[in-house]
């Protein structure tokens, strides 16, 4: 046996002293132990397989067979291009559609504008006075998301700049780039990343910062990047305690930081990229991670459902003229299950989530929500610090343990099984917190002090 090294990851494989060049390749590896959150080196054996067609461009031609060690799951990954790369959970497996579940009329689909999210209309008043006071501390009320949001702050400069007057050696590549880009994003720690062209209905009319500003944005493509909010803690929380703003704006601060460096990057190899996160966005995110096959529309309302994280993710996207390959929409059974379950309907502390059907909005179906009763719980929340309880109890929110994955399995594939998962997860008590992993302070920020919340203690047992 030989071994060999990934030229675009720390990958190292081993070719079978059989093996014919240029032959497909099947692989005997399995990912290392060290893993965090299911990610971590593999060195696989690989050695002449059967079928599939011909691989070039590295030793052996195994690049676009043998992939980094990556997820709670490894397998054969699609053909994406001059070389595979490293999806921390088993996308290959999803099934593509053409479209997204969604109907969606895209002719009739109007631009959206950022002034008028629930937050905004919040801040101006329009929810009452409470509210519009609230506005302005409710995340910096609690220490740990007060400084994540102070770095979100200061990522709001570092979205664009200058692009690079040439561009640069082997970059013309749409599926190659595609990859690459992947891979570096994987790199930077992100957990999911999917490509779509850009929609004209997902960039902002009019922006909500200075006063309003028109938005002027005609990249091609776009590069979303998912973080997951933290398992550990969602098990740990209750969903609308003093931690919840903190998993929000840790994963709104990550992809932000993650989506900066991205598209500084992007521009260095020559190419206009801007980078949108939460302090600063000009693109509606949910209908590029539908197009980019990153979910499906939910019934928690305009939120795109991960199948492998559920709703627990915050994102962020690089918008560019990089030519890219696309990935393509998702189809793993959500409208059916989210039409049989309404478990975060019935767990809202709000009432915001509705537990009808579907409903054309703009040219597109989603189930509606209750904007004003959703903001007044996550801005005017008076024993906790912002608001997850419908990511809390998603019967798709759970670690990825073998048992979880197996049903996960069963309900993207199996759709008379799914009454039977509602079912069984109230049964088997998900969606409640668990206290014993609880590591988090329960503080409140008043009149420049931090204080233990009433009925609180600050490290509760």
């Amino acid at each position: 046996m030989e071994q060999a090294v990934h030229p675009f990851s720390s990958l190292r494989y081993v070719v079978h002293e059989k093996h014919s060049p240029g032959a497909p390749l099947r692989h005997l590896g399995r990912r290392s132990h060290g893993v965090r959150e299911g990610r971590g080196a593999l060195q696989v054996v690989v050695r002449p397989g059967r079928g599939g067609r011909r691989h070039a461009g590295c030793p052996q031609g195994a690049r676009d067979r043998i992939l980094r060690g990556g997820g709670e799951m490894i397998s054969h990954r699609r053909d994406r291009g001059a070389f595979g790369h490293a999806d921390p959970y088993p996308v290959e497996r999803l099934r593509r559609v053409e479209r997204p579940t969604t109907l969606i009329h895209d002719e009739q689909v109007q631009q959206v504008d950022e002034r008028e999210s629930g937050f905004m209309r919040a801040g101006r008043g329009d929810f009452g006075p409470r509210l519009k006071e609230e506005y302005y501390r409710f995340v910096q009320k609690h220490p740990l998301s007060n400084a994540l949001v102070r770095m979100g702050f200061n990522l709001r400069k570092l979205v664009d700049g200058p692009v690079a007057p040439r561009q640069a050696p082997m970059t013309d590549d749409p599926a190659w780039n595609a990859g690459h880009i992947k891979e570096t994003a994987y790199f930077l720690r992100a957990d999911l990343v999917g490509i779509c062209e850009l929609p004209r209905y997902a960039v902002y009319s009019w922006g909500a910062w200075h006063g309003g500003e028109k938005i002027e944005l005609d990249h091609k493509y776009a590069v979303a990047v998912l973080i997951d909010q933290d398992t550990r803690t969602e098990m740990a929380f209750a969903g609308n305690d003093w931690i919840s703003n903190s998993m929000s704006f840790m994963s709104y601060t990550t992809s932000g930081f993650i989506a900066c460096i991205l598209a500084d990057y992007i521009r260095q190899l020559g190419y206009p990229a801007r980078a949108h996160h939460a302090l600063n966005y000009q693109v509606v995110l949910p209908p590029i991670l539908l197009w980019a096959g990153l979910g499906e529309m939910c019934r928690i309302g305009d939120i795109v459902l991960n199948p492998f994280l559920g709703p627990r993710f915050k994102a962020a996207v690089v918008t560019t003229d990089m030519p890219l390959r696309v990935d393509k929409p998702i189809d793993f059974g959500l409208q059916d299950f989210c039409g049989k379950c309404g478990k975060c309907a019935r767990e809202c502390p709000s009432g915001a989530i509705s537990q009808g059907e579907k409903v054309l909005h703009n040219g597109y179906e989603k189930w509606p929500n209750n904007v004003e009763k959703c903001t007044a719980m996550r801005v005017g929340n008076r024993h906790g610090s912002g608001c997850g309880t419908c990511i809390k109890v998603c019967p798709w929110s759970k670690p990825a343990t073998l048992f979880h994955r197996s049903v996960n399995w069963t309900m993207r594939h199996v759709p008379i099984a799914r009454r039977f998962g509602i079912w069984g997860d109230d049964l088997m008590g998900y969606g409640r917190p668990d206290p014993r992993r609880k590591w988090w302070l329960d503080l409140e920020e008043v009149d420049k002090e931090l204080r233990v919340p009433p009925g609180k203690g600050a490290k509760e047992e």
